[in-house]
């Protein structure tokens, strides 16, 4: 319960992109206005995820006004000219579908899950949130409240709650990864209506957005219907604000040692990583996987089955637009000092550091990469998405298809290589979460 606990922290604000063995047949174009638009038909199920994806996340906002992006991820449910107050929900639900959204560093996503008659339902509601958003100060009022409490709810109150907040706070000094996109409720308060509504017309905009659809659809009939409900709105011509700020090279470890109201203690250790996509960001990737991918993964094997010095173990890549962070952390079993359960977790590094897995463990772990693939995409909704972030990020949303052969190039030595470049402990953020009970101790 606890490792799932910190497992959500820590993706409260991640995404990871993968793709499935199985070619994926999918159609892209764009409209006049900017629309990056991307159908895939699969008429296997009668259901249709309609999404969109907005290339706007916390690192694009001023770091006197963060956590707007998440804001709107709220607002765009707010309503509309022709959406009652709150109608957004009511209006899907009564359809048979479902909806959400979620913010990232990098990007905004919006989703619905509906019946396939119900395309045209769909594209008419994200159209909505295009063209007649209602951003007033009743909504916006409304909203300051919800996220405030979202905040409370999901990390104040959390044990460890503010993990990931001070992780990267450490971890970045000027590029604005430094700050997480909950964002601050004072600024969220501080800001007024113009502001809100300045950041929306700058980013909210066909030009900065692609719609993504898969699932029981034909091609022509859905393109007919994206002309007729996004054709007309118009593009953005406000400058986005897109961060080339480069975090410098950390010269010697940072630590810092948090005192809350946990039971256990806890240690995170936080290395620099490349950015997603890059060469070594998949060998890095499946390095975690040979970590903590599963109850035989080295962190959990040794240190929780065999030496049963930590309750639980476990390791995430922060797979980001910019250079991200390779995540560490564990929770010391009962009588287990947090100093030495740091020294087994240098071991384990150390011992990937040090030999190449055997061919049997490589063997393994290509299978559970292709399988994660398979799962992934699994869904019209995973499909969905996967192909507007490969299109996002990387301007190939064929990668959908050939992005797991950048991973079965990884070999053991490249394995070995990153873990000796990045995994670096005079170079890394640690922090130590302990009861308060202990802070004067």
């Amino acid at each position: 319960m606890i490792r799932k606990t910190i497992m959500m922290i820590l993706l409260f604000a991640s995404v990871t992109v993968f793709a499935e063995e199985k070619k994926i047949e999918f159609e892209q174009y764009k409209l006049d206005n900017g629309l990056n638009v991307i159908l895939h038909q699969d008429n296997s199920t009668p259901i249709v995820a309609v999404t969109i994806m907005y290339h706007v996340g916390s690192k694009n906002e001023d770091p006197k006004r963060t956590g707007f992006a998440h804001f709107f991820e709220h607002l765009m449910f707010e309503g509309s000219k022709n959406i009652d107050r709150g109608g957004y929900d009511k209006i899907v639900q009564k359809a048979g579908g479902t909806l959400n959204a979620n913010t990232s560093f990098d990007r905004t996503f919006y989703y619905q899950i509906l019946p396939a008659n119900q395309l045209e339902l769909g594209l008419w509601l994200e159209s909505e949130r295009l063209l007649h958003l209602k951003i007033d100060s009743i909504g916006v009022e409304t909203q300051r409240k919800v996220v405030k409490e979202e905040k409370k709810q999901r990390l104040d109150n959390q044990p460890y709650g503010s993990l990931l907040e001070k992780t990267f706070a450490n971890a970045y000094k000027v590029h604005p990864y430094r700050w997480t996109p909950i964002g601050s409720a004072q600024y969220i308060d501080d800001a007024t209506l113009d502001e809100f509504l300045e950041f929306y017309k700058t980013y909210y905009v066909p030009n900065n957005a692609t719609l993504s659809i898969a699932g029981d659809i034909d091609i022509d009939d859905a393109k007919d219907l994206i002309e007729k409900y996004f054709s007309d709105i118009p593009s953005g011509q406000r400058k986005m604000l897109r961060p080339e700020i480069v975090e410098p090279p950390m010269e010697k470890e940072v630590k810092e040692i948090v005192y809350d109201n946990v039971q256990l203690p806890l240690i995170v250790n936080a290395y620099h990583i490349p950015a997603q996509g890059t060469d070594d960001y998949y060998a890095l990737s499946m390095l975690t996987t040979l970590l903590s991918g599963g109850k035989s993964s080295r962190l959990y094997k040794e240190l929780v089955d065999n030496k049963q010095v930590a309750l639980q173990a476990g390791s995430i890549p922060f797979a980001l637009e910019d250079p991200g962070l390779f995540i560490t952390f564990a929770i010391p079993n009962i009588g287990i000092e947090p100093d030495s359960l740091q020294n087994e977790i240098g071991s384990e590094i150390a011992a990937v550091k040090k030999d190449l897995i055997t061919e049997r463990e490589f063997e393994k772990l290509q299978n559970q990469i292709e399988a994660d693939f398979v799962t992934q995409n699994s869904t019209v909704e995973g499909i969905a998405e996967s192909l507007a972030n490969y299109f996002v990020y990387f301007g190939n949303a064929d990668l959908i298809n050939t992005e797991i052969e950048r991973y079965l190039k990884v070999t053991r030595e490249d394995l070995k290589r990153v873990a000796n470049q990045y995994l670096d402990e005079n170079r890394r953020v640690v922090l130590l979460y302990m009861p308060k009970s202990a802070e004067n101790n």
